[in-house]
């Protein structure tokens, strides 16, 4: 009976290990997050500029992470840039590195968003009062557009952490790959093991994105207002 097979999550240390293999996902993730939302507000600051050859650039910088799937930037990295140039970069290294530079790229393009959706005599305000470029965007650009920008940016942050997930096929020991060995090793004996692990990984990944899509909605629904 599927209910005699709910011992398997707690059977030696799988729980502790699923549990490891969380907090590995976790780091992860929260690191890319960190990096690319910092390099994504000066990729979004440098995608208003006037220049069209940046602008260029920025738009196929976003575009090759919106068109190339982040399972095929992973294996790029860590199979093929890793050999070609002879060095040896950990799954781990690969996947935040990777995941950095696509949170960078899509938090570029809603840091841009929200500063050219903001009305144009905001800008031409702190001109005629002598703000200089970096001035204009401290104090009167960017803390008007932190409300546009900030629940787009946790919704990023929901989908990245959901992607992770990715990072077992490049041989990171994450929660998923975690699971998949104790499957393997439960399944003869235990052939609803698959069902009870990956409906605990199920509810783990719901745990940390639910309240995430909670708190983006409040907010849009709050600052629309």
């Amino acid at each position: 009976m599927l209910s005699s097979g709910i011992h398997v999550l707690t059977e030696g240390i799988n729980l502790q290990r699923l549990l490891g293999g969380l907090l590995v996902t976790a780091q992860i993730a929260l690191v890319s997050i960190m990096i690319g939302s910092v390099l994504g507000i000066v990729f979004g600051l440098v995608m208003t500029l006037k220049s069209r050859a940046i602008r260029l650039l920025c738009r196929f910088y976003l575009e090759l992470f919106r068109i190339i799937p982040i399972l095929v930037w992973l294996f790029i990295v860590y199979f093929g840039f890793t050999r070609m140039l002879d060095i040896h970069l950990e799954g781990e290294v690969v996947a935040i590195l990777v995941f950095s530079l696509w949170g960078a790229a899509e938090m570029g393009d809603i840091v841009r968003g929200a500063l050219e959706s903001l009305p144009k005599h905001q800008a031409e305000s702190g001109r005629a009062l002598g703000l200089s470029f970096w001035g204009l965007y401290r104090y009167v650009l960017i803390p008007q557009a932190v409300r546009r920008m900030v629940p787009g940016a946790i919704n990023l942050s929901t989908r990245m952490v959901k992607t992770t997930s990715l990072v077992v096929l490049i041989g990171v020991i994450d929660v998923v790959k975690v699971g998949q060995q104790i499957i393997e090793r439960s399944i003869m004996k235990e052939p609803t093991a698959s069902f009870w692990i990956y409906g605990l990984i199920f509810i783990l990944y719901f745990i940390i994105c639910y309240p995430l899509s909670i708190v983006a909605k409040k907010l849009e629904t709050k600052w629309a207002s």
